[in-house]
């Protein structure tokens, strides 16, 4: 597995993201927090990490979701995937929401997500006066299956 170096700035008390596995593809990272805070049920709420980081030209670090919390108590990264570009330099959080029934309690130190590093590929747009057919053509939503 290839290692691409991602540099890091912790404010005190933060921790640098980890994997939980060899082959894990997400690394872990935490509620850097003072105090509890409280996500009640059908709201967001901004958890900061604690964490800057100098990504790499060409790479982007994707902010996905825990599926245990998403499986047991609902919660989910609300811009899945939420995307650091290369670029940015500033305090990452986690905008985590609650669907679930129950207020959902972020502790100091709790795993929230979990962030991939991919690659980057930018488009050249090209503006056409038509663009090819296809079977499909301008079907949209459940257009391609009956299921």
């Amino acid at each position: 597995m290839e290692k691409v170096d991602v540099s890091v700035l912790l404010d005190e008390e933060a921790s640098v993201p980890q994997y939980a596995s060899l082959l894990s593809a997400g690394a872990d990272v935490k509620a850097c927090i003072e105090q509890d805070m409280i996500i009640e049920p059908g709201s967001s709420a901004l958890i900061p990490t604690g964490i800057r980081m100098a990504i790499p030209a060409g790479y982007e670090i994707q902010v996905r979701p825990r599926s245990g919390l998403a499986l047991k108590q609902q919660i989910t990264v609300l811009n899945t995937p939420g995307t650091i570009d290369a670029d940015y330099r500033g305090p990452v959080g986690v905008i985590l929401i609650n669907h679930g029934k129950e207020p959902f309690k972020v502790t100091k130190g709790m795993r929230i997500a979990q962030m991939v590093l991919s690659k980057v590929y930018q488009a050249e747009f090209i503006s056409e006066s038509q663009l090819t057919a296809t079977a499909r053509g301008t079907g949209g939503f459940g257009h391609t299956g009956t299921h």
